[in-house]
């Protein structure tokens, strides 16, 4: 039998699973069943299979290398990706992330083990190892995801769906899409749901696991889109961004049926799967909130705040560069004179779309003329350069496959960037899911109020943060999620009349950052 390291889940306990058909489960393995030759998602609908004829793997990948191909019933590809990516800190972990961003397509294997810090060898025998299949299989699996899901949700020409999906040529698309699901793709195919409504526009539906606290999203958006580059709604976000073969634009949008969907044009057909990715990852769509919020609900101070919220997501970042230089001017100031300033860089600094939206600038743009820009203390001006001359020159790398405590002390060695803004950008670059940032304002504010810490004093107070710091470790590995619920628990704070000068908290509120 394959086993799995990533839930900690035993055989009996798998099996309960996949006889219950429990939804739960979807994307964090799946069932190979060796009197059928298939393998399934947990929840599949098909009977259940007797308990000698299974075997459990960790990647639909692994079931690949072991000879078995997907169900065409429960179709396990188009279940929500593992949330043990963002759990695990790991170099498996770190590679499946970097993998979902089209690592492979544009730099191989050894670009992929070279950023990891192994040997394209040494990789695949860790990726085995520890998810049943190489650096390879667990990218092929990935582009037969990534056909499957634009051969159902669009109307996209084939050609132009493997070249998209990563693959080659055509003729290896075909061959894998046969060989994974058993089906040409023009029968895949026929079980698309519906077409793209806009010519050169994709149109995808995104799953997830219920409950999805969107309209917290969709709220966090609104406060912080930079005009020209976002827009927001109460039910939409849509930005510009930068792919590797040019600019891109996507909205997600929720419908009455609460379903997410996914509208997006690229320049470049190999960065449509990457920017899927992207999209996932800003809504955290990943998560499994039914074991968070069992979790975090089991504390008696935090359970009305999950009852309020449940299925709370943290927000990921679009860029990480960009993440950056947004947390390092929002600093000390309010939301609204963030996005203010980061307006005056943006229409500055930044460049036209095709459609005449704006990009966000380029760290190589920021570093040069920055200066002339942005206002504020000159110390911060200078960080904020120096941050991003660091990273135009590759000093200073920031991706979505960093070792969390590795980039941790990349960021602390950078003037200007202390454990806050260091430990927030992880939370949202990465999407670690146990960060917590004790010296948030915010934070120790929802904190007090949820009845977590006793002291009265907020502003600037060291005991309020060791306290929440020891409280807090009862809600390991969550704690990211945990700030997200005092995040909204926080009393709003009525803004000062006339007010010409900016905190001295040197412990920025993540509601003051962009």
């Amino acid at each position: 039998m394959a086993t799995s390291s990533l839930s900690g889940m035993t055989f009996d306990e798998r099996y309960r699973a996949i006889d219950a058909r429990d939804t739960r489960f979807d994307g964090q393995f799946v069932t190979a069943v060796h009197s059928t030759g298939i393998y399934c998602r947990p929840s599949c609908p098909a009977r259940t299979p007797k308990r000698e004829n299974v075997s459990f793997f960790p990647t639909s990948a692994a079931a690949h290398e072991a000879g078995f191909r997907a169900c065409k019933r429960c179709l396990p590809e188009a279940a929500p990706g593992s949330p043990a990516w963002d759990v695990r800190g790991d170099a498996a972990a770190r590679a499946m992330r970097l993998i979902a961003d089209g690592v492979v397509e544009r730099e191989g294997v050894p670009g992929l083990a070279s950023r990891l810090g192994y040997s394209s060898r040494h990789l695949t025998r860790l990726l085995t190892a520890e998810l049943g299949a190489g650096p390879l299989a667990l990218a092929r699996a990935h582009r037969a995801h990534n056909a499957r899901m634009l051969l159902v949700g669009t109307d996209l020409p084939i050609a132009d769906i493997a070249f998209s999906a990563g693959f080659a040529s055509i003729r290896q698309c075909n061959e894998t899409i046969r060989e994974v699901f058993g089906l040409t793709p023009t029968e895949l195919r026929a079980k698309r749901h519906r077409g793209i409504e806009t010519p050169g526009e994709i149109d995808l539906l995104l799953p997830h696991r219920e409950p999805m606290d969107a309209a917290g999203i969709f709220a966090w958006m609104i406060a912080r889109a930079i005009p020209g580059v976002e827009t927001a709604t109460a039910t939409s976000f849509a930005r510009h961004l930068r792919m590797p073969g040019g600019p891109a634009w996507f909205e997600v949008r929720q419908g009455v049926d609460r379903r997410l969907r996914l509208r997006a044009r690229v320049t470049h057909l190999g960065d449509l799967a990457p920017l899927v990715a992207t999209a996932r990852r800003i809504f955290d769509l990943d998560a499994d909130p039914v074991a968070i919020d069992s979790a975090l609900s089991a504390h008696s101070e935090l359970a009305p705040l999950v009852a309020r919220v449940p299925g709370i997501r943290v927000p990921g970042a679009a860029d990480p560069h960009e993440m950056l230089i947004r947390a390092m001017v929002g600093q000390q100031i309010t939301v609204a004179a963030a996005r203010t300033a980061l307006t005056s860089l943006t229409e500055a600094l930044g460049e036209r779309a095709a459609d005449d939206g704006l990009l966000f600038p380029t760290v190589t743009a920021i570093a040069e003329h920055g200066a002339e820009v942005l206002r504020g203390p000159a110390a911060r001006i200078r960080a904020v350069t120096g941050a991003a001359a660091a990273l135009a020159d590759g000093s200073l790398a920031l991706t979505v496959g960093d070792d969390s405590a590795a980039q941790r002390a990349a960021l602390l060695a950078m003037p200007g960037i202390g454990p806050w803004t260091a430990d927030y950008v992880r939370m949202r670059v990465l999407g670690d899911p146990d960060i917590l940032l004790p010296g948030d304002v915010a934070v120790r504010a929802g904190a007090a109020a949820a009845g977590i810490i006793a002291s009265k004093k907020i502003d600037g107070a060291v005991g309020p943060a060791a306290e929440l710091t020891t409280w807090a470790e009862r809600t390991a590995p969550w704690r990211s999620y945990l700030c997200a619920h005092l995040w909204r628990a926080a009393p709003v704070r009525t803004p000062r009349p006339r007010q010409t000068r900016t905190t001295s908290s040197t412990t920025p509120s993540t509601k003051e950052v962009s």
